[in-house]
């Protein structure tokens, strides 16, 4: 059985697994689709942990179990997504995670973009970083990639939109440091800035590289905000030429700055962009996904038991309000029919497993779902009694991502 490891400048793939019953539909996705491309598949943020009150030994163990009765034998990580504190690194790491996403998101200022001079010379007086005049009226030019000039105004942006996040992350990438080399454990470190409205310019992207290069983190992966809309569950929304462009000059700083590979968060079924992604990448990416893969379980349901799939629909229509309320998406309850206004039961598939806004209502629920002391056990249960229809299901939706992928990678060959 493959035992989790850095994958270091790999190209990668992650599948999240809710439920602890998808890792099957995964493998067998990647033996559908071959290629140089590597599977995490232990990947859970705490925040998803909480919501299905799982532990990450529990994500762990389930990963491993599966692993191992399929025989699995290619090089494989396990990523500990959206850790926020200590505790955080220490449940994982004791867990055996070997790969850490330092989410710090609560430290960036999503409003900074939009301050006129006052409120911004305000904001950034507040709290200047040591590092904000050794950029300050620079000019860089970036080997094979975009000149970046560092204004007064550029640079006090960045200060204000991520400063703090910045100095966030390097005491975290320590920390992780510490609490992994300790047990003579290797590991690699994901930086996430993309949960934020505003895109992250090439100059704060070029800083906050810069930073944790010279902080000696183990940075294998970065994920910024890109232009464009990467709303849960769906496709990307904006203009692919214009996302190309911005990515090229994205691309160029991660190489010139690392390598390490740009991470592509929210990365459930954006097929439109993943031949793009993985060209101008090079091949060096990481593609995250998760919510989707609890969604192909909810297909399913729908096949195998119409009645409680109805259930769902309807408790997670009543549970879509609340539960949006940390996420980026632009689904609406009225847009979509509830389920006792359709009678056909393949309608009811595909009004909320195809399109948009049902996935976007289904997957944001997800947590209330798994915990409901009801709903929870009875989706389990159809999963387990069908676990073959589960297995090609996922793998059937999971291999379409990796096919587009490998559509833009450099060498379409390869194997498990």
């Amino acid at each position: 059985m493959s035992i989790p490891q850095p994958l270091g400048l790999q190209p990668s793939f992650g599948f999240g697994d809710r439920l602890g019953l998808a890792t099957p539909g995964h493998i067998e996705a990647m033996r559908r689709e071959p290629s140089s491309i590597r599977g995490i598949f232990a990947q859970q943020s705490i925040r998803e942990m909480t919501r299905t009150k799982r532990t990450p030994t529990e994500v762990m163990s389930a990963a491993a179990t599966a692993l191992q009765e399929a025989g699995y034998q290619g090089a494989c990580g396990a990523d500990a997504d959206h850790l926020k504190t200590e505790a955080d690194v220490d449940i994982t790491a004791a867990a055996g995670f070997v790969f850490f996403t330092i989410d710090p998101s609560e430290h960036v200022d999503e409003r900074a973009d939009d301050y006129d001079q006052n409120a911004l010379l305000s904001r950034y007086e507040d709290d200047v970083p040591a590092w904000a005049g050794h950029y300050m009226g620079q000019t860089v030019q970036v080997p094979e990639g975009p000149q970046i000039h560092f204004s007064k105004e550029t640079v006090q942006r960045a200060v204000v939109k991520y400063g703090r996040a910045i100095e966030h992350t390097l005491k975290l990438a320590a920390y992780i440091d510490s609490a992994t080399t300790a047990n003579g454990a290797d590991y690699e470190i994901e930086l996430s800035v993309d949960e934020t409205p505003q895109p992250t310019t090439l100059a704060e992207h070029y800083i906050i590289a810069d930073q944790c290069r010279v902080a000696g983190i183990k940075l294998v992966s970065l994920a910024p905000r890109y232009v464009g809309d990467f709303e849960k569950g769906i496709d990307y929304k904006g203009d692919i030429s214009v996302f190309e462009a911005s990515l090229k000059d994205h691309a160029a700083i991660a190489r010139a700055m690392g390598p390490y590979k740009l991470s592509l968060h929210s990365g459930s079924d954006k097929l439109s962009v993943y031949e793009t992604f993985a060209r101008i990448t090079g091949g060096l990416f990481h593609v995250k996904t998760a919510g989707t893969s609890y969604l192909e379980a909810l297909r399913v349901a729908a096949r195998e038991d119409e009645p409680l799939f109805r259930r769902i629909v309807g408790f997670s229509r009543n549970r879509f309000d609340e539960d949006k309320a940390t996420y980026h998406i632009s689904a609406a309850l009225h847009k979509v029919a509830s389920a006792d206004g359709v009678g056909d039961a393949a309608e009811l598939e595909r009004l909320y497993l195809d399109e948009d806004d049902g996935r976007q209502i289904l997957h944001v629920t997800f947590g209330s779902v798994l915990t409901d002391s009801e709903l929870g056990p009875a989706l389990r249960a159809v999963l387990e009694a069908n676990p073959g229809t589960h297995c090609d299901v996922v793998a059937t939706h999971l291999a379409k991502h990796l096919a587009e992928l490998k559509k833009g990678m450099p060498d379409h060959s390869g194997s498990l």
